[in-house]
């Protein structure tokens, strides 16, 4: 256990912070997988945690006026909003497409049209 807790201690000390908390848990867990597996397991948790903090460091950066996701949009009937279509449009598979998007009419009030080009 004091050789499991120094592992740990090292992986924090490395800056290697989700490996750390992968190992952790997997002990607490009892998580039994072969050494390529467990090894596969903490890279993967590591690259998760390293893009999740690159993520929030660039969102804090950005200093946006306002907090929103595509989950939070209203689709009320007033607001006009296809949400099929802005669903399909949140994949951003336009941008692998090569695709661009024009969204006209006043900000706020819903859209008047969408065009994908």
């Amino acid at each position: 256990m004091a050789n499991n807790q120094a592992t740990i201690e090292k992986l924090n000390s490395m800056n290697l912070k989700g490996m750390a908390r992968a190992l952790k848990s997997a002990i607490e867990t009892g998580i039994s997988l072969a050494a390529d597996e467990f090894v596969a397991h903490l890279v993967d948790t590591e690259w998760d945690d390293r893009y999740n903090r690159r993520l929030e460091r660039l969102i804090k950066e950005a200093k946006f006026r306002y907090r929103a996701s595509i989950e939070e949009i209203d689709f009320a009937i007033s607001r006009n909003l296809d949400k099929n279509m802005i669903l399909r449009f949140s994949d951003c598979r336009w941008i692998k497409d090569k695709k661009n998007i024009i969204i006209t009419g006043p900000t706020g009030v819903g859209y008047d049209k969408y065009l994908v080009m």
